[in-house]
């Protein structure tokens, strides 16, 4: 082929070319993606330019709100700019922030254009003709795709800023305002977990100001059978404003949930919940809310009670249990109701933490010793007063370092007055009783209830050691006691060996201990069975004795009258002989020269007859002489009888060896 006949196929093809060119430059043809949009941007127009605003809604020149989604499109050449962006996307439980470039202006009033109509962002008509606002938006968009005219919104996303880029600032106006968001963390909803016992407080940031007088928000817009002003926790900006919600920190607060929030809208804080515990109530300062009536009666002067959800305290305290207490709204002070010990120690301190501040009672004594005094107080609270305490004293700790360490102190300090030394150590449970009794009324003025006054040892302050000396003789005096006792105790315990001793002995001999018990048992029942015999057979023998006496003295009486009759003859017999008889000797007597010669002879006669039955020598066959006088020689009694009769013979008294007396004449009576 020449070169005469390629030429024309070349200036075809490129005449072809040419036209393509022309046809792609002039944008006649577009294909848009399925996963773009496409601005359109008019770039003349018979209508001429737009007066005001960004996007021509009336066919001008500029950008036109409606968007294309994927396939060809077909344009006037050289009429129609397209700009390909991708569609917003918004991850799950995140929001996206919208910032609109055209729509009318904010008032003065407002901090976020307002969406009441204005509510569809992927319509543009519709929002710049429901006179939406330009600006940031109150309306967040939530999770899901999007096809927006991103010429006419900015959507502000947690990775990434959707936007046309107009201006060249255009990026750092949006990444300023990414980062107010995100460091409010503004892309995530706000969850309150159950396990974090935790409230959220709601600040918001738009409408009307709070009037000088309130310095929290009222709760509006909670009644949800009203759809125009239930807002559902600040999720509904709109709703919130047209229930009268005001800007500023918000009284009612969020509880457990996921919440969806503009957070340049409203921001939350999450803080704990008000735990009461048990053994506690919650006095309640409200620092919101209508001036309510006084509840405390004529008689306390000391500040006013009122009711829950009015200004001030109120006369109901919250008990033990969790609250969703807004802390910016009041402050609640924790009132003890158990039994709580207040300690005048500086080395010990309880858990409430309400004597931190309180030190030993210094004490100077009678004997001008000074000890200090470590004591414990434990005092209760009656929940229903604890109202009154609070409004008297501000808080339980002003309560015990205002007014009880004083009173406590000055009492203590007037005891030890009157006491020395070793009577304030000896008669600390005396005193510890007295001041619990004594208190008590002191305390029921201040609606506090004294159960209990602990006294410790009085004790010397660092440095002093006489306190100590008095107490070291004490403990001298003490064991001395105890080393008596000690003695004591040791005799008792040898006397207990003894008797344990004894009584092992006395265990090893039992058997024969036993046996010889037994058998004096035996013996004493022989014996009481002898004696029960015995006493039968005295019983009776003394039966019989009497039986026989009986017989016997009525025998003898009638042989008493024998005898006594036998007797009476008999002596008469006798009379009569003994008569004669004395006649016969009287006869003899007379007849022998007298009663003495008659005694003289009858004696002589009855020697004989004794020398004769005898046989008896009456002259010794052998005399031994050698004595002199009167009793030399011879026989005795022949010698007394031969004197008889000598001295008969010469009237001498033989028995006296003088002449017999003269007879006495006879006494007459």
């Amino acid at each position: 082929m020449t070169v005469e006949n390629i030429l024309p196929w070349v200036a075809l093809a490129a005449g072809v070319f040419v036209l393509c060119a022309i046809f792609l430059v002039s944008g006649a043809v577009r294909y848009v993606g399925n996963s773009r949009v496409a601005i359109v941007e008019k770039l003349w127009s018979s209508s001429g330019s737009i007066k005001g605003g960004l996007i021509a809604l009336k066919g001008e020149a500029g950008f036109q709100p409606t968007v294309l989604r994927g396939g060809f499109h077909f344009f006037f050449p050289f009429q129609f700019r397209l700009h390909i962006q991708p569609l917003v996307t918004i991850p799950q439980g995140q929001v996206g922030y919208v910032f609109a470039r055209d729509g009318a202006p904010l008032p003065s009033t407002q901090t976020l254009a307002r969406n009441v109509e204005a509510t569809l962002f992927e319509d543009t008509r519709q929002f710049l003709e429901a006179g939406g606002q330009k600006g940031p938006q109150r309306k967040i968009l939530r999770e899901g795709t999007y096809a927006i005219n991103l010429a006419q919104f900015v959507i502000i996303a947690h990775d990434r800023i959707y936007g046309l880029q107009m201006e060249s600032n255009d990026s750092a106006l949006f990444d300023e305002m990414n980062g107010i968001i995100a460091s409010r963390d503004g892309f995530n909803a706000v969850v309150i977990k159950d396990g974090e016992d935790a409230i959220g407080v709601v600040t918001v940031h738009d409408g009307p100001s709070l009037p000088a007088d309130q310095i929290i928000a009222p709760t509006v817009g909670n009644d949800q059978a009203d759809l125009k002003t239930f807002h559902n926790n600040f999720q509904d900006p709109e709703a919130f404003l047209a229930a009268g919600g005001k800007r500023g920190r918000q009284l009612q607060v969020l509880v457990e949930g996921s919440y969806f929030i503009n957070r340049l809208f409203a921001t939350v804080e999450k803080v704990a919940k008000t735990v009461v515990e048990v053994g506690h109530v919650g006095v309640v300062v409200s620092y919101t809310g209508e001036l309510g009536a006084d509840t405390s009666g004529e008689e306390y002067r000391h500040g006013e009670l009122v009711t829950r959800g009015n200004r001030g305290v109120w006369s109901e305290p919250l008990l033990p249990g969790k609250y969703a207490f807004n802390p910016y709204a009041g402050k609640i002070l924790m009132v003890p109701t158990t039994n709580f010990i207040l300690k005048w120690d500086q080395t010990s301190v309880g858990p409430h933490k309400l004597d931190e501040n309180l030190s030993e009672v210094s004490l100077i004594t009678k004997d001008a010793f000074e000890p200090i005094l470590p004591l414990s107080v434990v005092v209760h609270i009656d929940y229903r007063k604890a109202p009154l305490v609070v409004q008297r004293f501000g808080d339980i700790k002003k309560l015990v370092e205002q007014t009880l360490d004083p009173m406590v102190s000055a009492y203590f300090k007037n005891v030890a007055q009157t006491r020395t030394l070793i009577q304030l150590l000896q008669d600390r449970s005396d005193i510890q009783q007295t001041s619990a009794v004594q208190m008590k009324d002191k305390f029921s003025a201040y609606s506090l209830e004294l159960q209990e006054v602990l006294i410790g040892t009085p004790r010397a302050a660092e440095g002093n050691d006489q306190i100590e000396q008095i107490l070291n003789q004490l403990r001298q005096r003490q064991l001395a006691d105890e080393k008596v006792g000690t003695y004591d105790r040791q005799m008792l315990a040898a006397q207990k060996e003894r008797g344990l001793r004894e009584a092992e002995a006395q265990a090893k001999q039992q058997t024969a201990i036993t046996e010889s018990a037994l058998s004096i048992q035996v013996q004493e029942n022989q014996g009481k069975a002898n004696l029960a015999r015995s006493q039968q057979e005295a019983n009776q023998t003394r039966t019989l004795a009497q039986a026989e006496a009986d017989r016997t003295h009525l025998l003898g009486e009638g042989e008493a009258k024998r005898v006594i009759a036998l007797a009476a003859a008999d002596a008469e017999r006798v009379t009569k002989v003994g008569l004669a008889q004395a006649e016969a000797i009287a006869k003899q007597a007379e007849a022998s020269g007298g009663a003495r010669y008659q005694l003289t002879r009858q004696i002589a006669e009855r020697f004989a007859e004794a020398l004769e039955k005898s046989g008896v020598d009456i002259v010794p066959k052998i005399a031994i002489g050698g004595s002199t006088g009167q009793d030399s020689g011879g026989n005795p009694l022949l010698n007394a009888l031969m004197a008889m009769l000598v001295a008969d013979k010469s009237g001498l008294d033989t028995a006296l060896g003088s002449p017999p007396p003269e007879k006495q004449p006879e006494s007459v009576n």
